[in-house]
C-alpha cells in the first residue's frame, strides 16, 4: 500500500524492462488465474528512487495498483529459482493483504499454502493432513495450479416422482 504521504508516483514497469522478474510473474499470473478468476493478473509497478544514487524499486501489485509489502530486491547472482521465490513472496503477499484473504488455498483443504522448494522446484505446500500419507504435502509447483483437475462429484439423478 502506498504511504499515506506525498512521495513519487508509481509507474507501470514494461514487459522486457526488467527481465529477470518477467517469467517468475507469467507463472504467479497462471496460479492467479486459475485460483481467483475474477482478478486481473499482477502487474510490476516502480517506484523512482528518493536519491539519485539509488536504484527505483519494484513491486508486484494488482492490476489496481495497489501493493504491500516489500519490493523486488535484485542480485545479479541470483539464479532462476531465486527469482521465483522472491516474486511469489511478494504476490502472495500482495495477494493475502489487499484483497484479504489467503492467497492460493489448497482445493484439497481450503488452507492457504506457502511457496516453498521441494528436490530443487519451487512448489506451493500445504500444511494439510492427507489421509494415510502424513501431514503436509506439496500440492504443486508454482505455475501449475491451473494444470490440477478438481475431483468431480458423483453425479446423484434426481428421480422423479410419477
Amino acid at each position: 500500500m502506498r504511504a499515506p504521504f506525498e512521495g513519487p508516483e508509481p509507474r507501470r514497469v514494461s514487459p522486457g524492462e526488467y527481465p529477470m522478474w518477467d517469467l517468475p510473474l507469467a507463472l504467479l499470473n497462471r496460479d492467479l488465474a486459475a485460483t481467483l478468476p475474477e482478478q486481473e493478473p499482477l502487474q510490476l509497478l516502480a517506484l523512482p528512487p528518493y536519491a539519485a544514487d539509488e536504484p527505483e524499486s519494484v513491486y508486484v501489485a494488482l492490476a489496481n495498483g495497489e501493493w504491500h509489502g516489500s519490493h523486488l530486491y535484485q542480485d545479479p547472482a541470483d539464479a532462476p529459482a531465486s527469482a521465483l521465490a522472491i516474486v511469489a513472496d511478494a504476490a502472495q503477499e500482495t495477494v493475502t493483504e489487499c484483497l484479504w484473504q489467503a492467497w492460493p488455498l489448497c482445493a484439497e483443504h481450503g488452507l492457504g499454502m506457502h511457496p516453498q522448494d521441494a528436490d530443487g522446484q519451487l512448489s506451493w505446500w500445504c500444511a494439510g493432513e492427507r489421509l494415510r500419507r502424513g501431514s503436509a504435502h506439496i500440492r504443486a509447483a508454482v505455475g501449475t495450479l491451473d494444470t490440477l483437475v478438481r475431483p468431480r462429484r458423483p453425479n446423484r439423478k434426481r428421480r422423479r416422482a410419477s
